[in-house]
């Protein structure tokens, strides 16, 4: 029988209830890819260094990093730029990513490796099952999902990663206080995440009410070429950040 959460009818977001791994439903799709010889090296000759993977089983984040400091993990890291320059940037903070796609992972890698960043690791698994099965709870001092596929279709809004049990594992993985921050340039999905997101238990919203449900791009999220081409366009992006209170 067909579970009527996934049915293809259903406009609004998942109830409370789904379960976390939505068997058969994936918020992406894997694309075939040219890999770049820079791609290529990141892949064969960091990755032993840099790459971790879900038969590692849960972590230790102190002892992966040899230190205690703020953990960041990035959803989504598309081919790394952020990520690369938040971590050359903040080098007393550690960052994860976690990318299903082959050249986005290969070429963060290999700029990684050329930077000389020791404060990053990184996932090419899927991200649910790595904050179940390889984070610890209360581990995260920060989740970030900038630009997720959106799903535009009504059918395809199942597969939106933003849903109620997603929402619900992340806030056990982040630490009391911690963020969950977001973005998006589609609209509609900036509305779908704010209506999650109120709905959601032990979340708060820290935006104030001159631009709630939405908070001004904060300087520290770093513009990425796609977002100044969209804003030169007149295209609007819309961040939104939600800390753990319970």
């Amino acid at each position: 029988m067909t579970d009527p959460r996934h049915d293809d009818k259903m406009t609004g977001p998942e109830r409370p209830d789904a379960p976390l791994h939505r068997r058969g439903i994936k918020s992406y799709v894997l694309r075939a890819g040219r890999m770049t010889q820079a791609q290529t090296r990141g892949l064969e000759e960091v990755w032993p260094r840099l790459g971790l993977s879900l038969a590692d089983g849960r972590q230790d984040l102190d002892a992966l990093f040899g230190r205690q400091a703020p953990r960041v993990l990035e959803v989504g890291f598309g081919m790394g730029a952020s990520l690369v320059e938040q971590a050359e940037r903040h080098p007393d903070t550690d960052f994860i990513g976690i990318e299903v796609h082959a050249p986005g992972v290969g070429k963060l890698l290999d700029e990684a490796d050329k930077r000389g960043l020791t404060n990053l690791r990184v996932y090419r698994e899927d991200a649910l099952a790595v904050l179940e099965q390889c984070l610890p709870e209360a581990s995260l001092d920060t989740l970030q999902l900038f630009f997720p596929d959106p799903w535009p279709k009504k059918k395809h809004h199942k597969r939106r990663i933003v849903q109620p049990a997603f929402v619900e594992l992340v806030r056990t993985r982040l630490k009391l206080g911690g963020t969950l921050h977001m973005a998006t340039d589609w609209q509609a999905y900036a509305e779908w995440m704010a209506e999650v997101m109120d709905a959601a238990p032990g979340i708060a919203n820290t935006a104030g009410t001159e631009t709630a449900p939405y908070v001004p791009r904060p300087e520290f999220r770093p513009l990425t070429k796609f977002e100044a081409r969209g804003e030169k366009l007149g295209h609007g992006v819309w961040d939104l950040i939600f800390k753990r209170v319970d």
